[in-house]
């Protein structure tokens, strides 16, 4: 009996299905349309604001920290392609007289994972010296970084560096956190670093990304904080 019941509920409902299959249909399309709506528009925002604050790293303005943004560190303790990038080029920056200060912002959440440390090494093997490296281990995503980058580091005027696929939202962040940015992109792209298709991926995931972006400065929500450390204290508020 319960298995004729239950045959009799599947028909009905294939009926149904049938009936307002149209409805169904269009109802799916704006779903669609809405999901492209919330996640392209925020970045299509951030794109436009950012095309303007974006250089070449021999053109960029000068400013007086690089905020160099991290990213994943092997099992081994040493940076990957991409985070070599960043910090290659922060080092350039350095060199070239852009910035005075390098301010190296990432994941220290756990004992075994320190993104910050992996970054320092890499500066230091780079001519860097240690006097100009300042590290910020409670990184954990880039609005937290350009948050405690004006909140506790006191930075005022900075240059972002990062992958272009994440120039945007990092300029978007910081400069809607108080910090006058402009931007360099740290694509080297050796040839055994990161490929195409980890690009992609990358790429794509800035839409939700972006979109997050712009409900955290609309919400500003406060990320872990502790004691001003200013990197320059005599021009600390």
């Amino acid at each position: 009996m319960q298995v004729v019941q239950s045959l009799a509920g599947m028909r009905r409902a294939f009926v149904l299905l049938r009936r307002h299959r149209r409805w169904i249909f269009v109802l799916a399309l704006l779903v669609v349309f809405m999901v492209l709506v919330l996640s392209a528009g925020p970045r299509l925002v951030a794109a436009l604001y950012a095309q303007s604050h974006i250089y070449a790293a021999d053109e960029v303005p000068e400013r007086s920290v690089a905020i160099v943004f991290g990213a994943q560190v092997h099992t081994n303790g040493r940076p990957s392609a991409m985070l070599t990038d960043r910090v290659a080029t922060g080092a350039d920056l350095y060199h070239a007289g852009k910035v005075d200060v390098l301010l190296m912002t990432g994941d220290n959440s756990t004992v075994d994972y320190n993104e910050p440390a992996a970054m320092r090494e890499e500066a230091l093997a780079l001519g860097v010296p240690e006097t100009a490296i300042v590290l910020d281990y409670a990184g954990f995503r880039t609005y937290d970084s350009c948050y405690r980058a004006r909140e506790i580091f006191g930075v005022t005027d900075a240059i972002l560096v990062t992958q272009a696929f994440h120039l945007d939202r990092a300029l978007l962040t910081c400069s809607n956190l108080g910090i006058d940015a402009v931007g360099v992109a740290a694509d080297y792209q050796r040839p055994w670093g990161y490929s195409e298709s980890v690009l992609n991926y990358l790429r794509l995931r800035e839409f939700p990304a972006t979109t997050l972006a712009f409900i955290d400065l609309a919400r500003r929500p406060q990320p872990i904080l502790g004691e001003p450390l200013p990197i320059f204290p005599e021009n600390g508020d």
